[in-house]
């Protein structure tokens, strides 16, 4: 029997227990709202750089509740937004920089993971990304030629051979491979990290839903914490913070877990590397091997809901799982009847122009990092240093990245949001069975949702 919601599978092994809420009033140097991978690295880099600094983390449920706790688990060096907008906007050097900074920021996840001794499964072995279409593939050497302008000419282009050589997915034609990944443990990771926190010095309260924010305080049921310094972390669930709602769009993203699979089924598909692996549809699928052998794949299912609500504890709906496992049985025949042991979901956060941000308004006191458009795990520890420079007033080159102090317009009222965001995710679908059929390249449908969604 399939296990639905929970929070995640991901939290099976690392059952969480809930720290003390918030006592009463309390005073800080800093108070972090959101206790995910953004406010914790935010408070270690923090806590690191001055012991002397009070820091507070408040937290509506517990450590890793959120996306950071639900995901993938891959930590790339995907940009969290589009080159295109931020070079407009910064010049191809600025973009070039946060290029270089995402690829080392896999390395420091690594690192800061191996120095902390937190165990969360890391195995640096890049990402897999297939075509398994004509139109794919056109699009799979688009976007290696495109990496190769912006700065990554690691990726490689593959061909049938070389990729089945690393990993065997039915009818793929070609394939593109980036050594800027690795497969992780996601709740391992947050959970490691809050320990790791608390040990420098942080004081993390769990069960405190901050109800506002305002400048030198942030405000919940049993108490305030005073700061001159006031860090929104909250990600997916920003549009509950009064003043948030059309600030950033909570995505839906389902994923479902398999039970461990046999030796020989590995052997048959190979998966050696522990490569993440991602697909060139519209609709977008995305899996890891995971360290007991299971298959941990994701993808859209309902992307948003009505009024920008969030899901039940991490339940999804039967026709997604329905939808992931005929996925699976598609891309790897030999795992067709497999038991799911596991099926969840979570939000990640999208701004209306699809670019990340991070800022500290020195007048307020009042800052932020996220809207990661699903890139977050490392892209939430190059915000924590970022953030961490801004508290301490560096100017570094973190604080000259483009996405610092980044501004876009909010998203559209309801019902205008809920229509549009639904409808690009049908285009998307319909787009994909039209290229299944042969198309040479990517489908016009497909191609006029995108322009339409496009915010400028």
């Amino acid at each position: 029997m399939t296990i639905n919601g929970e929070i995640s599978h991901w939290f099976d092994a690392t059952t969480p227990g809930y720290r003390q809420a918030l006592p009463g009033d309390r005073d800080a140097d800093v108070c972090v709202v959101g206790a995910g991978l953004t406010g914790l690295w935010t408070a270690y880099y923090l806590a690191r750089a001055d012991p002397g600094l009070r820091i507070t983390v408040l937290e509506a449920e517990f450590a890793g509740f959120g996306a950071s706790g639900r995901n993938g688990g891959w930590a790339s060096g995907l940009l969290p937004g589009s080159r295109r907008r931020w070079a407009k906007r910064h010049g191809r050097g600025a973009v070039l920089d946060m290029q270089h900074e995402m690829n080392a920021t896999v390395d420091e996840v690594i690192e800061v993971a191996g120095r902390e001794g937190i165990d969360a499964d890391i195995v640096k072995g890049g990402t897999l990304r297939v075509a398994r279409t004509p139109a794919q593939a056109r699009r799979l050497r688009h976007a290696v030629a495109t990496d190769h302008e912006w700065g990554v000419p690691e990726v490689e282009l593959l061909g049938r051979d070389e990729a089945a050589a690393r990993l065997r997915v039915a009818g793929t034609v070609a394939a593109m491979w980036t050594p800027h990944c690795a497969r992780l443990q996601p709740a391992a990771l947050v959970r490691g990290l809050a320990a790791t926190v608390e040990r420098l010095g942080v004081r993390i309260h769990e069960r405190s839903p901050v109800l506002r924010i305002e400048p030198g305080r942030a405000v919940t049921p049993t108490g305030s914490v005073r700061a001159p310094v006031v860090l929104r972390a909250t990600e997916g669930f920003t549009a509950g913070l009064p003043g948030h709602r059309r600030t950033w769009l909570p995505m839906n993203s389902s994923m479902i877990a398999t039970e461990p699979l046999p030796a020989e089924f590995w052997a048959e598909i190979g998966w050696d590397g522990r490569e993440t692996l991602g697909d060139s549809s519209h609709a977008h699928m995305y899996a890891q091997r995971t360290a007991d052998d299971r298959i941990a794949i994701g993808g859209r299912g309902i992307p948003y809901r009505f009024g920008s609500r969030t899901d039940d504890r991490g339940r999804t709906h039967e026709y997604t799982i329905n939808s992931l496992e005929r996925v699976l049985a598609s891309m790897f025949p030999p795992a067709a009847g497999a038991r799911i042991d596991r099926a969840w979901c979570g939000v990640l956060a999208v701004p209306r122009d699809w670019c990340a941000s991070v800022g500290l308004d020195p007048a307020t006191g009042l800052g932020w990092a996220g809207g990661y458009v699903g890139h977050g795990v490392t892209s939430t520890n190059l915000a924590g240093r970022t953030l961490c420079d801004l508290v301490l007033r560096r100017d570094t080159g973190l604080t000259r990245l483009p996405w610092v102090g980044h501004r876009t317009r909010a998203w559209e009222p309801e019902p205008l949001r809920w229509l549009g965001v639904r409808g690009l995710y049908l285009a998307y679908r319909l787009a994909d069975r039209h290229e299944a059929t042969g198309l040479s390249r990517t489908s016009p449908v497909a191609t006029l949702a995108t322009l339409l969604a496009r915010p400028e």
